[in-house]
């Protein structure tokens, strides 16, 4: 019981060392859980969203649209739970301006319902439910109506409609419509649109740079009033997906082996299919055509023929009557008068040319059966001509169908290809990867600490554990004295540290993510086995640490534990021998010198703990500083244009006549942009519709002219760049990068995140889906976006083959090399604002499909998320600096009370023995600080190395002011420190402290 009682006694007499250790342990705790745990909980709540609401796991897009046949085959494919066939429209309006919406029938089958936020859902025709960015922006509100208008290509599938056939599975169906829905609407309801969490109240315009949208909103129908037997697309769910996380990798093979199969066999086939019924229905087209035109052609005929049997009739009554006529004269002459009478009676018989010969007479000498006659000749002529004309228009129907009907293309995609979910997951991996990496630091300075303080702890108990061993109580009865000390410091200090981590951190964090994505029913959850280990890790460390200080004076006989422990040998250290320097510097100065160099462990663990304070606090300010010039770096240093518009292919011509009327551009380069895929040769097949797999990368592919390819470095800042190490990248001097006909120019940010470089072989996705291996020539320096440059003639020769050509319609051999010049590079004259408020004008114009402005880029990009990770890392780095800081200078006094008493006795004021201690003190903080101001830009390097996101590439940035606030707040921090020991040291009471141990 006395040994009880004076260990506890032992206990509340080291409160501080107790504090120290319970406050390291409960912000490495929180470090650990908390980061980690907010992340988690984001995940969880809106995989429940995605499962409640369907979000469908597999989506299969065609550029001739899905058929009922489409949509049979997916549903025997093995592994596919449901699947539901999709029908959307856009459709523009007036807004301030022509805006574009996506007309979105709602599914029967429960696979991407959208979530109800106010009013009701629509159930009759004209009724329609928006999101509340719509709501936002147009100020309307439910109840409120709408007139839209169809665009006139609003899908792939309005192309191939008018000669879409039938399905073959489908026989009552003559011909596939595209979808048509009711253009007067009324609003009746808000939703969110599963595919889509961004937050419109929030500020979650940083992510526009990752907008992949194709229009401004969707409108959410019924299928009541919609009409087309056409599918834009079909959405399936897996079997089996909806038990895993849609975040884990487990998810993601489960939908793999479903995508693979749709992959195999039924995309092949279900591509030659469609291809065929499109040429079949092509062909009975043409067929029905011929048969109608005969028909009619029949018709004519047969009407002609009348008339002209008619005429022949008319004609050949008046060569009888004339024939009569003359007989009957010829017989009047004669004698026999009865015989006249005869011959005046019977119509004489005549040869068929002396016929034909009246027949010709009798029309030339009538006006009237000329004219009828030369209209019968002109009707069967016309008659001859349209025949010949519909046949051969048919025939060359009949030729031109094979090569007027595209190969039909299947896109085969997953979650990661819906730009809101992607956009989402790469923002909490990048928060989770910091989360997993900053609480290493935590736990080594958490060792560190423990060590030290429980080294003295035991240290100042010497004379007592020898006497408790004398007394034969086992070492290991007396170490648990301390053990259990540190295992109550570390229970205590990790269990705050997990209300912190699951409560206090979570919630902050979720704080700041639902400013940017709406995630319904978010809650905070604990998770007992990663919270158990966080603390079972922290409490090892420190345990082993205490072992360790036990052990080294337990080992020690009974006897010599008894003694005090005998002083270090006197040694000269480094500065001594160094006499011009040692001889200038004062006796306090020395002994200082002394202090610091001769006790190498204290000096090893108050440089180590500052050094790693100040590194996290630079490491926190690195990233901070990395994020805040991306925009800046990209849209005013890489990109040196001003401006870039993008048209459709048929509005090319227009939109360049409109850029060029309105005189701002100063100067121009004519480009072709596609979207695509960029993936690592061997990685995979490289299928389009697996951007979200590894090793794949959506990309922004940018043709350039033969002509104008010099003309590029003038419009972006060509800068071959190689990978370095500790987050840095070896830069080459502007300029020194050219586009040629050898090779592709692959941005930094896609080649960082696939390990690309100059030589290697990738695939390339164009927009019509030809895929082919390309030959990297360089890496462009490139922070925001994936861009890869290619010349026109490498152009055509990695897409120019027989399958792409049977992509490019009717052209010609000769046309089909030939690029349409989508976009324009401009540069402009004027203001940054001016420059935005010019953008968003040709937004408005037809002929244009986008067009954005670097100045309103640059002013815009954001990244508050990370910003909000960065400030807590900081808070906790400085906090856990604070507690290093009190513990070393707690360590460091009681270590030296004896030598604090001898000062006293020897007539040092109170102020000249604070200035004694803490000098020792600010000296090693000081070059703690001068160690960690590297440490931390390294540090930094790494973690911002580690941030893979998508179309982002972390140049690590530290500004001097970032290098200056963390020195600054650390020697605050000491100076704060000093506060707190000055007391400590004033209270020492020289005749107790110099009383001999014995």
């Amino acid at each position: 019981m006395a040994f009880v009682k004076d260990m506890l006694r032992m206990w509340a007499h080291s409160w501080k060392r107790f504090i120290s250790i319970a406050m390291i342990t409960l912000l490495g705790v929180a470090v650990l859980t908390g980061i980690y745990a907010g992340c988690r909980d984001a995940f969880r709540s809106t995989d429940r969203f995605f499962d409640a609401q369907g979000l469908h796991d597999v989506q299969v897009l065609s550029t001739a649209g899905l058929s009922n046949g489409d949509i049979a085959a997916l549903r025997k494919v093995n592994g596919v739970a449901k699947v539901q066939a999709e029908r959307s429209q856009e459709v523009t309006f007036d807004l301030d301006g022509r805006k574009s919406a996506t007309m979105q029938e709602i599914g029967t089958n429960g696979i991407d319902q959208p979530y109800l936020q106010e009013g009701r859902m629509p159930k009759k025709a004209g009724e329609i439910a928006v999101t509340r960015k719509f709501i936002r922006d147009s100020g309307k509100r439910i109840g409120s109506r709408l007139t839209v208008t169809p665009e006139s290509a609003s899908s792939d599938t309005s192309d191939t409609s008018d000669t879409n056939g039938a399905d073959g599975t489908n026989e009552t169906n003559g011909t596939d419509e595209a979808p048509s829905f009711p253009t007067k609407l009324t609003i009746v309801g808000v939703v969110l649109d599963p595919q889509n969490l961004s937050n419109p109240d929030g500020y979650s315009a940083m992510t526009s740079f990752r907008s992949t949208a194709t229009t401004d909103y969707t409108f959410f129908a019924p299928s009541d009033g919609v009409t087309g037997t056409l599918y834009t697309s079909a959405t399936l769910l897996v079997k089996g997906a909806a038990a895993e996380s849609t975040f884990d990798e487990s998810y993601e093979n489960t939908v793999k082996q479903v995508t693979d199969r749709i992959d195999g066999t039924v995309k092949t086939d279900r591509q030659k299919a469609r291809r065929q019924e499109l040429l079949d229905a092509g062909n009975k087209k043409i067929a029905d055509a011929r048969a109608e035109a005969d028909k009619k052609f029949a018709d004519a005929q047969s009407q002609i023929d009348a008339n002209r049997q008619q005429f022949n009739q008319q004609v050949d009554q008046i060569v009888s009557m004339q024939a009569g006529a003359a007989a009957a004269g010829a017989a009047a002459n004669g004698a026999n008068a009865g015989a006249a009478a005869a011959a005046g009676a019977t119509t004489p018989q005549l040869d068929e040319t002396t016929r034909e010969t009246m027949r010709e007479t009798i029309i030339a000498a009538s006006p009237e059966l000329t004219q009828a006659k030369q209209q019968l000749d002109q009707a069967q002529s016309q008659l001859n001509e349209q025949k010949a004309s519909t046949e051969q228009t048919l025939k060359t129907k009949e030729n031109e169908l094979k090569t007027s009907i595209p190969q039909v293309r299947w896109y085969v995609q997953d979650r990661q290809s819906l730009g809101g979910f992607s956009a989402l997951k790469s923002d909490l991996d990048s928060i989770q990867s910091l989360g997993n990496a900053f609480p290493i630091v935590f736990l080594l300075v958490a060792v560190m600490m423990s060590l030290t303080a429980m080294a003295r702890m035991v240290e100042e108990d010497r004379s007592l554990i020898g006497t408790y061993v004398g007394l034969g109580y086992g070492r290991l009865a007396v170490a648990s004295r301390y053990l259990l000390f540190a295992l109550l410091a570390c229970l205590i200090g990790g269990g705050l540290g997990l209300i912190a981590g699951f409560l206090g951190i979570p919630a902050f964090l979720l704080v700041v993510l639902q400013g940017m994505y709406v995630m319904p029913g978010l809650r905070l959850e604990y998770d007992w086995l990663y919270g158990s280990l966080g603390i079972a890790l922290f409490v090892v460390g420190v345990l082993a640490a205490t072992i360790y200080a036990c052990v080294q004076e337990m080992r020690q006989t009974p006897a010599s534990l008894l003694r005090p422990k005998a002083p270090r040998a006197g040694s000269r250290i480094l500065l001594e021998r160094i006499r011009p320097v040692w001889n200038r510097i004062g006796f306090l100065g020395k002994v200082t010198a002394r202090n610091i160099f001769r006790f190498k462990s204290r000096l090893i663990m108050t440089v180590g703990g500052v050094a790693g304070c100040t590194a996290l606090i630079v490491c926190g300010l690195a990233i901070n500083d990395t994020v805040a010039d991306l925009g800046i770096k990209q849209y005013r240093d890489i990109y040196q244009y001003d401006l870039m518009v993008v048209s459709d292919d048929s509005d090319a011509s227009a939109m360049r006549t409109k850029v060029a009327s309105d005189g701002r551009v100063t100067s121009s380069l004519d480009v072709r942009i596609e979207s695509g895929d960029l993936t690592v040769a061997g990685s995979g097949d490289g299928d389009s519709g697996k951007a979200g797999s590894s090793g794949s990368e959506s990309i922004q592919l940018v043709a350039v002219p033969e002509k104008h390819l010099s003309d590029l470095g003038e419009m972006v800042t060509l800068q071959p760049v190689s990978s370095g190490i500790l987050g840095t990248s070896g830069v080459g001097k502007t300029g020194s990068l050219k586009l040629d006909d050898d090779g592709v120019i692959v941005a930094q940010s896609a080649a960082s995140a696939l390990g690309v470089k100059a030589g290697s072989k990738v695939r390339l996705t164009n927009g019509d889906g030809v895929q082919a291996t390309a030959k990297v020539s360089a890496v462009n320096r490139n922070l925001i976006g994936s861009d890869v440059y290619v010349s026109e003639t490498y152009y055509a020769k990695l897409f120019d083959s027989k399958d792409a050509k049977n992509t490019k319609n009717s052209k010609s051999s000769e046309d089909s090399e030939a690029l349409t010049w989508n976009a324009m590079l401009a540069k402009l004259s004027g203001s940054d604002t001016s420059q935005t408020d010019y953008a968003e004008s040709l937004e408005e114009n037809s002929s244009v499909m986008k067009a954005v402005s670097c100045a309103h880029m640059a002013d815009s990009f954001k990244f508050d998320l990370m910003g909000a990770v960065v400030a807590l890392i900081v808070a906790l780095a400085g906090g856990l600096a604070l507690v290093v800081l009190f513990t070393l200078a707690n360590t460091n006094v009681s270590e030296r009370v004896r030598e604090m008493a001898t000062l006293k006795v020897l007539g040092f004021f109170d102020r000249e023995v604070h200035h004694y201690v803490n000098r020792e003190m600010m000296i090693l903080t000081v070059m703690g600080v001068i160690l960690g101001l590297p440490l931390g830009r390294l540090v930094g390097g790494m973690l911002t190395m580690a941030l893979n996101m998508p179309s982002l590439y972390f140049e690590v940035e530290v500004k001097p002011l970032s290098y200056v606030i963390a020195a600054v707040a650390t020697m605050a921090f000491a100076l704060l420190v000093q506060l707190f020991v000055n007391p400590v040291l004033d209270r020492i009471d020289p005749i107790s402290s110099l009383k001999s141990v014995e």
